[in-house]
């Protein structure tokens, strides 16, 4: 079967399940005149002032600070985990933990150091050290076809890495960290959306009182700071900024209870039945209505968000990758439509849905438009870039016969091995877009912890987390089906 066969087939079988998702999908607009409400929230950037401006630096700052710690803790775990990743238990412990939302970490600590910088910390250095641990094990790994040859028999494997490999794969590793860093930030800022104080707090809080020049001012702070991050976070500058960020996190050890660590530990997360010293029937009984009532339908509509999402990302990343490339627009025309993705691709998801849930209601709705643009941003992104390194045969005067007939065929392969890429991250916040109402298994997860059940908190955690796992070695195996060219060495900085 040809290439462009396989590719063909996976693209109709993903159109196939979309269709069917759409019948199962809540995508109505709920709220009373959307557009209108939307209409304020554009025309409120004229109504921007700085009177607050002292209490977003401080929010501003502290989401640096808990980013940089978080990445240099995360960077330095992940390096030397790295080494140990060909181990099958390692690598299923950290794929575990790399598939948990940084928020449902939050959530989790919480319980145990409350509204603490320590939270934040922790709930980005676990998923992002798991991470990292698999990256910088697959760089290393490529940069492992030194000629044994010219190597002495002599040396000894310590020297060969220091020598050969990590000097070829270390670019790449750095070059990962500080994108991996951009993220950070973004994870640092929706923290705030649990209580700690970065600048999602103060976000959330503006969103929900409706006082959208206040969004506007946070939001274009926040896409300065990310624009402007290879200015002031680098190879040179990270040991000082993480020196700086240790000694101003506002960290209050007052909060960190050791009696609620060993009650969680040893109670909370403990299946009830089980406490309570009931049959091994009433513990069945037991998960299966959580089983039943909570997980079944959470998986269901993670999946149908998800397969939306991932269709409607695909058509919007073909739509948009022209924008930025020269053999379709001139040099303004992609300045401007650069600075539009940038905004796109650097506004959390996270944030996008909470601006469409306060304009569209509670549907899936508001959870597919965020995911699609983000995403579609970013994708589209990489390929306009990409398409910029081509060689071309046909006229560029005829930009519909260019595209269709040269640049999609050029390009397809790459465009499916980035979406499949992006395919684990979109179900991993499908799962945690549900806290915003939808009825993901994010949705069940914030009302058992709004109850106190964490013992049905580490269940569904469980499922969310073996859901993304399966989602990650499928899109594994339709990558190798489809023998893209895409390495981590290519892509990952873009992707992960």
């Amino acid at each position: 079967m040809s290439k462009t066969s396989k590719e063909l087939n996976v693209s109709l079988v993903f159109l196939a399940v979309f269709v069917v998702c759409l019948f199962f999908a809540d995508l109505q607009i709920s709220a009373y005149e959307p557009f209108l409400e939307l209409g304020k929230f554009f025309i409120s950037i004229k109504d921007i002032n700085f009177s607050s401006i002292d209490l977003l630096i401080d929010a501003t700052l502290q989401t640096i600070y808990i980013a940089t710690v978080s990445i240099v803790f995360s960077a330095l775990i992940g390096f030397f985990l790295s080494f140990y990743f060909k181990y099958t238990i390692v690598r299923v412990i950290l794929a575990y933990i790399r598939a948990i939302h940084e928020i449902f970490w939050a959530l989790i600590f919480l319980q145990i150091f409350g509204l603490n910088t320590i939270t934040a910390i922790l709930a980005i250095v676990l998923p992002y050290s798991a991470i990292l641990t698999k990256v910088y094990a697959e760089i290393l790994e490529e940069y492992d076809t030194f000629d044994e040859k010219t190597v002495s028999k002599n040396a000894s494997k310590l020297s060969l890495f220091f020598y050969t490999k990590l000097p070829n794969a270390l670019p790449h590793i750095v070059s990962y960290t500080l994108y991996r860093f951009e993220c950070a930030m973004k994870s640092s800022a929706i923290l705030g959306f649990v209580g700690i104080l970065t600048l999602g707090y103060y976000l959330s809080s503006s969103f929900m009182q409706g006082y959208y020049h206040e969004v506007w001012l946070m939001l274009i702070i926040f896409y300065i700071l990310i624009a402007s991050i290879k200015f002031w976070f680098n190879k040179f500058t990270v040991l000082i900024l993480f020196i700086i960020s240790l000694l101003n996190m506002q960290i209050s050890a007052s909060s960190f209870s050791y009696d609620n660590f060993i009650r969680f530990i040893s109670i909370d997360i403990i299946p009830s039945p089980i406490r309570n010293d009931e049959s091994f029937l009433e513990l069945l009984t037991w998960f299966n209505k959580i089983f039943v009532n909570e997980i079944v339908p959470g998986i269901f509509n993670t999946i149908v968000l998800t397969q939306i999402s991932v269709v409607l990302t695909a058509v919007l990343a073909l739509i948009l990758f022209p924008l930025i490339s020269y053999r379709f627009t001139n040099k303004l025309f992609r300045f401007f439509s650069n600075i539009f993705l940038v905004i796109l691709r650097s506004t959390p998801e996270y944030i996008l849905a909470f601006l469409f849930l306060s304009v569209f209601g509670v549907s899936m709705l508001p959870a597919v438009l965020a995911l699609m643009l983000h995403n579609g941003a970013i994708i589209a992104f990489i390929i306009g870039k990409q398409s910029n390194e081509l060689d071309y045969v046909l006229d560029k005067s005829r930009h519909l016969n260019l595209y269709t007939y040269e640049v999609l065929p050029k390009l397809y392969n790459s465009f499916l091995a980035f979406l499949f890429y992006r395919w684990e991250v979109i179900m991993r916040e499908s799962a945690i877009l549900g806290i915003l109402g939808v009825a993901t298994l994010g949705f069940y997860i914030d009302s058992a912890i709004s109850d106190i059940r964490l013992d049905k908190v580490v269940i569904l955690l469980f499922f969310t987390a073996l859901l993304n796992i399966s989602i990650d070695l499928i899109s594994k195996k339709v990558r190798d089906y489809l023998r893209t060219k895409s390495t981590i060495t290519t892509c990952g900085c873009e992707l992960k």
